[in-house]
């Protein structure tokens, strides 16, 4: 499996992205210099690509901080080989072109850099139009050069079908996707496919349940789960088929991962590189507190086959479908 993907022209990135949702805290209290520390261990691993956004608490402050280590570590040209994704995520409300510069260019200031990768735009209300005005204004001042390229966070089919009708040019759209949530390939992918569309998966480890300290573990109490992942995931769960059900697809992940000499992790990870338009998935990475940077790198030689896939989808068809219970892509949060 490769390491690299090209998004467009000017931005390639790793397929394993450092999510920073986690700094924000959520997640547990993150030291900042410890933090600055592994981010720098994660780039010399080849992790160089970073998913964050202006909402993540101080995510963006440690992209500049990280960025002035590295140069000072490394010199200025290996900033080249750093990716770092942002995201804008107004308030719904009037979207002028005044209001989008200022959020840009305070990103742009934190993050310590004069041009972004990659600004994905994230939208409440769909009630409110004003998104297009918003993608108006980025578009502009990413042709004004303050921005490589527009992206989405969260939008669904309905919305990214009207933004092409619109002109208005996106290379990526970022969502839940996992072996227990594929609502993509109901009609998102098919979308991708015909509209070069890149998509980036996050959820992809249900916040951690992938992993075997839950195989064949009891339920945890609502007590048990320490971080906003877990929370947002065990209701997922629940919502697909509940406990049970996820166990038995824990023991098949368990038989795959042993067959590939690999973590659960890195059988979920890789079921979801495989699929069609998915450039990178987002792992959460707590800096500072834990990391699996070596268990990571393990899913670029996991290659899975149709025995596999038999066997992930002979529990998967006895689950609810997710898109009849919660609608398409990014409907959970509206």
């Amino acid at each position: 499996m490769e390491l690299q993907k090209e998004l467009a022209k000017g931005l390639s990135v790793c397929r394993v992205l450092n999510g920073m949702w986690q700094v924000s805290g959520t997640h547990g209290q993150i030291d900042p210099q410890k933090a600055i520390d592994e981010m720098v261990k994660y780039h010399n691993s080849g992790f160089t690509t970073w998913d964050l956004a202006d909402i993540y608490g101080p995510a963006e402050s440690f992209i500049g901080n990280f960025r002035k280590t590295l140069e000072k570590l490394e010199g200025k040209e290996e900033l080249k080989n750093s990716q770092a994704l942002t995201k804008f995520v107004p308030n719904p409300g009037p979207m002028t072109r005044s209001i989008v510069e200022y959020y840009i260019d305070h990103s742009l200031d934190k993050m310590n850099t004069e041009r972004l990768d990659l600004i994905q735009f994230h939208w409440w209300d769909y009630n409110n139009p004003s998104y297009i005005d918003a993608l108006v204004h980025l578009s502009d001042i990413r042709d004004k050069g303050k921005i490589k390229h527009v992206g989405l966070t969260n939008f669904d089919t309905e919305r990214l079908e009207i933004i092409k009708e619109q002109g208005l040019e996106t290379i990526s759209n970022q969502v839940q996707y996992s072996i227990l949530d594929q609502r993509p390939e109901r009609l998102m992918t098919p979308f991708c496919l015909k509209n070069n569309v890149h998509l980036f998966s996050y959820g992809t480890l249900l916040g951690g349940f992938f992993s075997e300290k839950y195989l064949n573990s009891p339920e945890p109490l609502r007590g048990d789960l320490s971080t906003a992942s877990l929370q947002k995931y065990h209701n997922m769960i629940n919502a697909w088929g509940g406990w049970e059900l996820f166990q038995e697809l824990l023991n098949v992940l368990s038989q795959i991962s042993q067959k590939h000499s690999c973590s659960i992790a890195n059988v979920a990870t890789a079921f979801i590189l495989d699929r069609p338009q998915v450039a990178g998935v987002i792992i959460g990475a707590r800096l500072g507190i834990s990391e699996h940077r070596e268990d990571n790198s393990r899913v670029f030689d996991v290659h899975l086959d149709s025995e596999d896939h038999l066997m992930i989808k002979s529990i998967t068809q006895k689950s609810r479908d997710l898109f009849e219970i919660i609608g398409d892509c990014g409907s959970e949060y509206r």
